[in-house]
């Protein structure tokens, strides 16, 4: 059974046997997940886990290095991807460093429309302008016309991201850490601004990555978490093959049991050491589930053991 299983419904998010490797390293491997249309997800996990990797690649913009990466229909690699990429829309610090240092924050948050970074030539309408200057006023940042991207601090930069990505049309909105850098005003804004998307919005797609509990809003009801087992516990499992470490079991509210397989991904160190004893593991929740491993051990949101089963 595939993670997130959406059979008799097009995926806008299937990852299928999905490996990336990096000057020789593996980061991610093994891992499958299926996102409905419509679905309000959260991907959580630490940090170094490969969150932003696999978000590069929801978004088009790194290719795995094994496996398939299907976003809204389209293989990539089989589809260029500049043709529907206008559909995604992107918020993550990665992102952010892309566009030319002198670039004026209203043209990062208009280019959303054409998906590029830096506006050219590209000709925009005087009330595309003023929706991106409403949405700026909204997240507090119109002050920021004008200026240029190499002057803004972390949570200005956070704040002008949010921005393009709720300004593209986009079927699917993806959210990498969006209130990194923030302060309690503007992590408020962000956190009502996407409770509002969960609530009213169910035709857009939205994966919330993060590593804060408290920061998953109301109306996401479907978690992706990415944890870590380390040492000889790790390659037991690993022994066990495409069963993973075990299943996420529970009850949804209002709704009935239902299973989630986890899937191994590698991880490597920020000193650029692979640690071929670890394991990140991604598996599926909904709100109000346990954690529990075949062999019987508990699990937090972070993968780590909790206690062994009898």
């Amino acid at each position: 059974m595939t993670v997130g299983n959406t059979a008799g419904v097009q995926a806008a998010l299937r990852l299928q046997g999905v490996e990336l490797r990096r000057y020789g390293r593996t980061i991610l491997t093994e891992v499958d997940l299926e996102v409905p249309r419509g679905g309000k997800w959260v991907l959580f996990g630490p940090n170094g886990i490969g969150k932003s990797s696999l978000v590069q690649m929801m978004a088009t913009r790194a290719f795995p290095s094994r496996g398939t990466v299907d976003v809204l229909g389209r293989r990539l690699g089989k589809t260029n991807v500049f043709s529907y990429r206008h559909l995604i829309g992107l918020s993550s610090a990665e992102l952010a460093r892309a566009f030319p240092p002198g670039e004026d924050p209203l043209d990062a948050v208009v280019t959303s429309l054409t998906a590029t970074t830096g506006r050219w030539r590209d000709q925009y309408t005087e009330d595309e302008y003023a929706q991106a200057r409403a949405l700026m006023r909204r997240f507090g940042i119109d002050y920021l016309e004008g200026k240029a991207m190499r002057a803004l601090s972390e949570g200005e930069r956070t704040r002008v991201m949010l921005c393009r990505a709720l300004m593209a049309r986009s079927e699917l909105l993806i959210l990498d850490e969006p209130t990194t850098g923030l302060d309690l005003g503007g992590r408020e804004i962000t956190l009502r601004a996407l409770g509002r998307i969960g609530r009213d919005d169910p035709e857009r797609t939205v994966v919330l990555v993060t590593h804060r509990l408290e920061e998953i809003p109301r109306g996401f009801d479907h978690v992706a978490i990415m944890g870590r087992l380390e040492g000889s516990e790790a390659d037991a499992h690993a022994a066990q093959g495409e069963g993973g470490v075990g299943e996420a079991r529970g009850q949804h509210r209002g709704g009935g049991g239902q299973k989630a397989q986890q899937r191994q991904a590698g991880e490597t160190t920020d000193e650029g050491r692979n640690e071929t004893n670890q394991h990140s593991v991604l598996c599926i929740w909904e709100h109000n589930w346990g954690i529990k491993g075949r062999d019987g051990t508990r699990y937090d949101l972070c993968g780590n053991a909790l206690e062994r089963g009898n």
